[in-house]
């Protein structure tokens, strides 16, 4: 930014108010590493998609970063330092495969004393997000609470909290916290009288409370807004306001339902014009709903959905987590997940969100990885990412691969590089160090840890985390599955194997992992894209399509139709390239790392296979 616009920008901030400090950004505008003319650009939401500046519908995956901002260990910060912030964003993009990151960020400490927002926490925080963005990833910052506050629970106390400021506790007159007879730390969010009467007064604005918080979130967005690059604020995908939202105690005659239409969604309505007045205005809010309203548990369910609200549009996008309290309970599920086991829970997602002319985006899922439930954990996860995928199983999808749906977006709970290794005084009590699992209420599911050289290390199955999956699709996406293989123990999973119908191209697949991707193209001259898990090598990567047939893709060039290159950040991880500029043809690309040397006779056969399948099924 030249030094006048920034003056300018500058003064222009302080007399609007945004912002306690006025600066300009800290980073010089470089390019992101192996970024190719067509990357980089800011998401909109269009369609029921998100679309970057190309016209490509985009697909967000990756992770939460991280439940470390409960603690207090670092301050309310992901990160001990920025050096941490780019070892972990390194290792989300090659380990993990993810391409974006909910940023967790806490009220408690960009707001300590009322009125005065820690423009030093804010600082830090920025530095650590630009981390991710320079390699890349794109990320939306999330004002993080549970159970609304730490300081509402007894130094002794069995639970612990995170969100709102000590004042803001303060203000209020709240009971000695108890949750009586409870198995999980979730069970204080109706159960836990301090908790409940805390939350009923933030949704009522009690003491000006959710003034100040709305106050605060503008003066939080300005200052990343300038803070930041303009290439790296078109990384930043917009803003979730308020993590796992619910009403605490319903005022009488009141439903869950009644209280989103009239007090969540006027909150939402406000954070929006925050936003805009932060100079967010372009980029959506990603509202969450009552906590309670997809549970998968009938007596957990509260009535929800922002039911309401109208036409969300491009302005808001539908923002649900998904943890199946089932199989987390031990008591309702017995054995693991299936083939097809969460295609309902999450198609219930894409319908509310395409209701509300809008994208969907699942912000949290995942499942414990110790404890007497995580034997389920593999099954659990992989039956989640192929809900994500497509909302047809995989026992079905070769036969009705027409009702897939679109690919939903999400991030996994959670990427805690130090995971094992905390120091965290809970309820700032010396005599309850916890250094174990994820430190926080018994919690343990991080996916991945440093090992004792401090390099990244994943928790889960790297087939199971790094997948193939359309980040970026000129057109529109008309069915999509992922087979990864992944393990369960020694278990190799297979859900959706290819049919005897097609016995080349379950020739060619083999017992390797594979990808198939069909869509409508629209005219837009950026290639399709698809991310190359450390599994797909490209030397040893298979692709089968419309578009042609190639064993190892070459490098890119505008000209080339199938090709591989790195994605954008210098971290090693690549993806796939499909060039189809024409407009309103349906395409095909099969990509599998099971072929060794595959003969141009058994490539021509699959392809026909393949086009045969895909005309009937979809053209």
């Amino acid at each position: 930014m030249p030094n006048f616009r920034a003056r300018l920008l500058s003064v222009l901030v302080i007399l609007c108010g945004f912002l306690t400090v006025a600066g300009t950004p800290t980073a010089t505008a470089t390019a992101v590493p192996d970024s190719l003319p067509f990357d980089g650009t800011a998401l909109t939401v269009s369609g029921g998609r998100f679309v970057d500046a190309t016209g490509r519908e985009v697909v967000l995956r990756g992770y939460n970063v991280s439940g470390e901002t409960k603690l207090a260990e670092n301050k309310g910060l992901p990160f001990a330092s920025v050096a941490d912030a780019k070892k972990s964003a390194t290792a989300l993009r090659a380990l993990g495969g993810g391409n974006s990151v909910r940023f967790l960020l806490s009220w408690a400490y960009a707001e300590p004393v009322r009125g005065r927002v820690d423009t030093a926490y804010l600082a830090a925080a920025t530095d650590q997000m630009r981390a991710f963005l320079d390699v890349g990833i794109r990320v939306y910052p999330d004002f993080h609470q549970d159970l609304y506050s730490r300081y509402l629970f007894d130094p002794d106390s069995w639970y612990t909290g995170d969100g709102a400021p000590q004042w803001a506790v303060e203000l209020g007159d709240y009971p000695d916290e108890s949750c009586g007879v409870c198995l999980f730390w979730g069970q204080n969010i109706t159960q836990n009288g301090a908790v409940r009467a805390a939350q009923h007064d933030f949704w009522h604005n009690a003491h000006g409370l959710q003034d100040s918080f709305l106050a605060m979130a503008q003066q939080t967005m300005a200052y990343v807004r300038q803070h930041l690059t303009p290439e790296q604020f078109a990384g930043v995908i917009g803003f979730d306001p308020y993590n796992e939202p619910f009403a605490g105690t319903y005022d009488s005659g009141q439903t869950s339902r009644t209280w989103e239409r009239d007090l969540l969604w006027p909150f939402y309505v406000k954070f929006r014009s925050r936003m805009d007045a932060a100079g967010w205005q372009d980029k959506p809010a990603l509202v969450e709903p009552n906590l309670f309203w997809n549970a998968n548990l009938d007596f957990q369910k509260h009535e929800g959905g922002l039911l309401d609200a109208g036409t969300l549009g491009s302005r808001y996008v539908l923002n649900t987590h998904f943890y199946d309290q089932k199989a987390i309970s031990g008591l309702f599920m017995w054995g693991k997940a299936a083939d097809g086991q969460y295609v309902t829970d999450f198609g219930t997602v894409r319908d509310r969100a395409a209701a509300a002319g809008t994208t969907a985006v699942v912000s949290e899922f995942g499942h414990p990885l110790a404890g007497t439930v995580s034997d389920k954990a593999p099954t659990v996860l992989k039956a989640m990412y192929q809900a994500l995928d497509s909302r047809v199983k995989g026992a079905g999808w070769w036969t009705d691969p027409a009702a897939s749906g679109p690919v939903l977006s999400g991030n996994q709970w959670q990427w805690d590089i130090y995971h094992g290794r905390h120091h965290e005084l809970m309820n700032g009590n010396p005599d309850k160090v916890l250094t174990t699992g994820d430190a926080w209420n018994d919690e343990d599911l991080s996916a991945v840890r440093l090992d004792d050289a401090g390099n990244a290390t994943l928790r889960q199955d790297a087939r199971l985390l790094d997948r193939v999956y359309p980040s970026a699709t000129s057109g529109t996406t008309l069915a999509f599955t992922y087979e990864d293989r992944s393990r369960d123990g020694s278990t190799t999973l297979t859900w959706n194997p290819v049919p005897g119908s097609l016995p080349n191209v379950a020739q060619l697949v083999g017992s390797g992992q594979y990808g198939l991707l069909v869509w409508r193209s629209n005219g837009t001259a950026a290639p399709t894209e698809l991310h190359l898990p450390a599994s797909f090598p490209t030397a040893s990567t298979t692709v089968v399509s419309d578009l042609g047939t190639v064993h190892g893709p070459p490098a890119y060039t505008s000209t080339t139709r199938i090709a591989a290159a790195p994605e954008p950040g210098g971290t090693g991880s690549r993806r796939l390239l499909l060039s189809a500029p024409d407009s309103g043809a349906v395409h095909y690309a099969l990509v599998t790392n099971g072929a060794t040397a595959p003969s141009a006779s058994l490539l021509a056969a699959a392809r026909s296979e393949l086009s045969a399948w895909a005309a009937r099924e979809l053209g």
